[in-house]
């Protein structure tokens, strides 16, 4: 029996490990000159980024932060933090990006559960931290961030990021070590129980940055980046790396642009004065600002934005596009580093492609990037066929998923059942690998003995003139089992009743694109839908509120 030929290695070959540092190195080779710029208040080209990144590694080893130790980092999106993305995982210790979102409860015990050493906090956000400190258990030191006062607070710093940045020199031997040395960790909440923490390597993160960077440059697709690009993110740095984009951007040398605490005045300046030309956030954030009095008033058509964590209506698309803005979708989880695969039009489909066939394909789930391997699958753990109606759950192989939830074996297994892990989406995929999320698998409505998506719903209503958010629910029903409803937050001054939403529906019915089942029975008229700690609708809340 033959068996694969091993490579034998020469003693004196130096076996490369993927290591988060060759992504930072790769920022001074081509564009050494593009600038990192925070809100309207700083600005620097990568030379002096990669030698404030030095001065915080040697700042790290100075207050005590050994290979291995976890740091706890609070602030919003800034310079700070995307430098402690690099930092802190190339001095060999973890990065742990704590959501200040979450309840006070909730970040004690992710900070505890993580056995945060050292925790960097920004000025504004010390309320939070001094709630928990004194039942914190493992937290040594702490490091203050601040925009330029130093507030009085009970907790002890052992000093002011900026004071200790320039106490040190600007260069750092950072070390090799095995690229499966885990780099970051983080928590996701779930419906039910405490946060879960998922965990990446070095290995993990380096390869999703060159599979994510050679998909959206190399594919031909609506949406394509290089290092021309001018990014700004709008969803939050503790939120999965942010996507993997401030790794991406950093590695392709983008200029890029922070913009702190999310205000709407500041991130429309920045996206206008800064000439942003790509973004990334949830649907709620777009629809903030594309449902904005004074959209109109500017020229958005440079500005690419990809769009996740929750579906995109179709109606919310619509509104995009006509103001210039080129949107689309990407997927994927906590769990997923995150990205698993974009929407995908490439020049051919746009020439044959109505309108609203491109609009319906950029909120589709899209194609998997590379290296990914998606299937949907039945409970039994059989792959389903690919034949754009049978459903199924979304389970995926990829080298950047995370190998299981932190300390936490039980839910590790569940979650990595016959070797997939296990996304909790039902999907229905196209003969040409086209993925398309028919609705969370706790959010599936059974109604009248029929399975009901309340995406496919909610994208229906989004496409009302005058719908600002819609997000539909089942409700429990003593006949039916469940039945659908709808909470809906309109335009401004927009006249819209529950019949007018009823009779759209019932066209769509009339049509055979929708079952009858899927009308729902209740429509509220709201001023906001409640939200989870990432923008993402909060359906468990609303399902609560209904009940």
């Amino acid at each position: 029996m033959k068996t694969s030929r091993i490579i034998e290695r020469t003693p004196s070959a130096y076996s490369y490990p993927l290591l988060i540092k060759s992504l930072l190195e790769n920022s001074l080779k081509f564009y050494p000159d593009n600038e990192i710029i925070y809100r309207d208040s700083l600005r620097m080209n990568y030379r002096e980024f990669n030698k404030r990144v030095a001065r915080l590694a040697n700042s790290l080893t100075a207050i005590g932060v050994k290979e291995g130790d976890i740091v706890g980092v609070i602030d919003f999106d800034s310079h700070r933090y995307l430098e402690l993305y690099f930092a802190i995982p190339m001095i060999g210790a973890v990065l742990h990006t704590i959501n200040y979102r979450l309840s006070p409860q909730q970040i004690l015990y992710t900070m505890n559960h993580a056995e945060d050493k050292i925790v960097f906090c920004h000025e504004e956000l010390l309320p939070l931290l001094e709630a928990v400190s004194s039942e914190l258990e493992t937290v040594e030191k702490y490091v203050l961030l601040t925009d330029g006062k130093v507030p009085t607070s009970s907790i002890s710093f052992v000093g002011e990021y900026e004071k200790l940045l320039s106490e040190q020199k600007d260069t750092y031997d950072y070390p090799s070590f095995d690229e499966d040395t885990m780099a970051s960790l983080f928590y996701t909440t779930g419906t039910t129980g405490l946060p879960k923490g998922v965990y990446f390597s070095h290995r993990q993160l380096v390869l999703h940055t060159i599979a994510a960077a050679m998909t959206l440059g190399a594919q031909d697709n609506v949406v394509n980046i290089s290092s021309l690009d001018n990014y700004m993110p709008i969803t939050p740095m503790f939120h999965v790396h942010a996507w993997g984009f401030p790794y991406i951007a950093t590695f392709l040398g983008m200029k890029q642009v922070y913009p702190g605490k999310y205000e709407p005045e500041m991130l429309v300046k920045l996206i206008q004065t800064e000439k942003i030309t790509i973004s990334h956030c949830v649907p709620t954030i777009l629809g903030m600002l594309v449902n904005s009095p004074i959209a109109t008033k500017f020229d958005w058509s440079k500005w690419k934005v990809i769009i996740g964590g929750s579906a995109l209506p179709q109606g919310l698309a619509r509104s995009a596009l006509k103001l210039g803005i080129s949107v689309m979708v990407g997927y994927g989880m906590s769990e997923t580093c995150p990205v698993l695969s974009l929407a995908h039009i490439n020049a051919a489909m746009l020439a044959e492609m109505t309108e609203e066939q491109q609009l319906e394909e950029r909120c589709k789930t899209g194609r998997p990037i590379a290296m990914v391997e998606m299937q949907i699958m039945d409970e039994n753990g059989n792959f389903l066929p690919w034949d754009g109606e049978t459903m199924g759950e979304i389970v995926v192989r990829t080298p950047w998923l995370t190998q299981g939830y932190f300390k936490e074996e039980e839910r590790s297994e569940e979650l990595w059942e016959h070797g997939y892990l296990h996304t909790g989406d039902i999907a229905t995929v196209e003969p040409n690998g086209t993925f398309l999320i028919r609705d969370r698998k706790k959010d599936v409505i059974k109604t009248g003995g029929e399975w009901v998506s309340s995406l496919e719903i909610e994208n229906l209503i989004s496409q009302i003139s005058g719908i600002a958010e819609v997000a539909v629910v089942g409700i429990p029903h003593e006949k039916w089992q469940e039945r659908p409803a709808a909470l809906v937050v309109l335009k401004a001054e927009a006249d819209i009743s529950k019949d007018m939403i009823i009779s759209h529906l019932e066209k769509s019915v009339a049509s055979g694109d929708l079952s009858k089942w899927a009308v729902p029975d209740e429509v509220r008229f709201v001023t906001e839908i409640p939200k989870t700690s990432v923008g993402k609708i909060d359906k468990k809340r609303i399902r609560a509120d209904f009940a």
